[in-house]
């Protein structure tokens, strides 16, 4: 089994610790003279073992920490019975380090408890065999080699996760602020659309069916009359893209005053003007939120608008009723084959309608009934429902 390619890192250290090692064998310092009872193996030589076995496990220090850690341990026992070696001591201390930095956090957790232990018993039993003051060192050596190291890289390890957990909510937080700002700038183009398309959808189409009528009938007075309805809704749509324009252009200009269920009784009108055989029955309604008022307006004019293009000739009846803390808003209008000229539709109207409906939660329906196309919606009278 191929070993994993070490870090670049990580080969400077065990370039450095080998080198070290090399320089304080040469120049004869070690950690113990030969005279010393743990001294089984006098002679530079021997020394020379751990240290290099101690500068292989730094290679490895990243890519496998345990490996590194379980041959180190065997190499820093084998340098205890020669004369030592400083730098094999400072390179098995890093790879404690390393191993509780880099590796899994099940073995991070057993080899801090690990050399704690180590260093308890390394301090009381000497202590209670010789019973002088110097075996406490032996504690010491093994706290600074063993438990030392370990207690660093466990706290390292800790900030570094902790900076992970905080970068990762910080990017989770930009995304889900990206999807809220995206979420908002597509439910503000759809509300638009609904905006423009509901305002200058009527004049448009009376616009086309009247131009259409006047270029297929050879009669001055009929052209005339479908001319001037031709000039007063484009006045009238004209005016109502300024209005938009108005609120778009925030502070450029105060926006006029949405539309209300008080101004069905004008677009009625002008819906007899352009040729529409229309009535209003509104009914007793207390009032009404804002949002509801604005949506029942637009899905009687859109409603109005398609009457105009696609409905047979014959009455066109608008009602509203107010009961059990609904409003209900119905356009009933003749359904068959006309002769007349009509407008091309592309069905946004209806789209339009049903989403008005379905924010404010409540239901919408458009369809035959009977001889008649009905329209029928249903708005929940609810205070602070968002349009």
């Amino acid at each position: 089994m191929a070993l994993p390619r070490p870090h670049r890192f990580d080969v400077y250290i065990a370039a450095g610790g080998l080198l070290g090692g090399l320089l304080l064998v040469g120049i004869g310092l070690g950690t113990r003279p030969s005279s010393d009872p743990m001294t089984l193996f006098d002679g530079p030589w021997p020394v020379l073992v751990p240290l290099t076995v101690l500068a292989g496990c730094e290679l490895l220090r990243r890519t496998a920490p345990r490996t590194a850690l379980l041959t180190g341990t065997v190499a820093i026992c084998a340098d205890l019975v020669t004369q030592g070696n400083l730098a094999t001591i400072l390179m098995f201390t890093d790879v404690v380090y390393a191993a509780v930095l880099y590796g899994p956090l099940a073995s991070a957790r057993r080899i801090q408890w690990i050399t704690g232990l180590l260093t308890v018993a390394g301090t009381l039993v000497p202590f209670a065999v010789w019973r002088v003051p110097e075996a406490l060192l032996i504690g010491v050596v093994v706290g600074v080699v063993a438990y030392a190291p370990a207690a660093t890289g466990w706290i390292v390890r800790n900030h570094r996760d902790a900076a992970e957990a905080a970068r990762l909510r910080a990017e989770q937080t930009a995304l889900l602020a990206e999807m809220d700002r995206t979420q908002a700038v597509t439910a503000e183009r759809a509300r638009m659309a609904r905006e423009l398309h509901d305002m200058v959808a009527n004049h448009l189409s009376a616009i086309a069916i009247h131009s259409t009528a006047a270029l297929s009938i050879d009669d001055p007075a009929t052209s005339r009359e479908a001319l001037s309805v031709i000039r007063e809704n484009s006045v009238d749509g004209l005016a109502e893209m300024r209005r938009l324009i108005g609120i778009l252009r925030a502070g450029d200009h105060e926006p006029s005053a949405v539309p209300t269920l008080d101004g069905l009784t004008a677009l009625v009108d002008g819906a007899r003007a352009n040729g529409l055989n229309a009535t209003l029955d509104a009914g007793h309604h207390d009032a009404v939120p804002a949002p509801v008022e604005l949506a029942a307006y637009r899905i009687v004019q859109e409603s109005l608008t398609n009457a105009l293009k696609h409905a047979c000739p014959g009455r066109v009846t608008v009602s509203l009723a107010q009961r059990d803390g609904e409003l209900t808003v119905a356009v009933s209008s003749p359904y068959g084959d006309r002769d007349r000229p009509r407008a091309p539709g592309s069905g946004a109207g209806l789209v339009g309608m049903r989403e008005r409906a379905a924010l404010l939660g409540g239901t919408f329906d458009a369809g035959p009934d009977g001889p008649h196309w009905t329209v029928r919606a249903t708005l929940p009278l609810r205070e602070g429902v968002p349009e």
